[in-house]
């Protein structure tokens, strides 16, 4: 067995150095991949924050819109039992 050459040696030491790179070129293929995917769901959850924020403003507005309603509708019922009282008011008052 002979010794190797100072030529075998930085024929070796460039395929080694070739395989590094190879491997950094992929690992870094591979963390852009990532970041593209890290901001494509970054955009998606704004997109989702936004659009809850605007469902929560339409359900504000939505109750808001309902307890008027309710109320109105408690004014009414209010209004046509007095209006019943004073109509059987005026037949009692009638019919004596």
């Amino acid at each position: 067995m002979s010794e190797p050459t100072i030529e075998e040696g930085y024929e070796a030491a460039a395929v080694r150095l070739d395989r590094a790179f190879a491997r950094l070129e992929a690992s870094v293929r591979s963390l852009n991949g990532r970041m593209r995917a890290h901001a494509r769901i970054e955009a998606e959850t704004n997109k989702l924050i936004n659009e809850r924020a605007r469902l929560a403003a339409e359900l504000d507005k939505a109750s808001a819109r309902a307890k008027r309603l309710d109320d109105s509708a408690g004014e009414v019922a209010r209004r046509l039992v007095v209006a019943m009282e004073s109509v059987r008011e005026v037949l009692a008052g009638d019919e004596a």
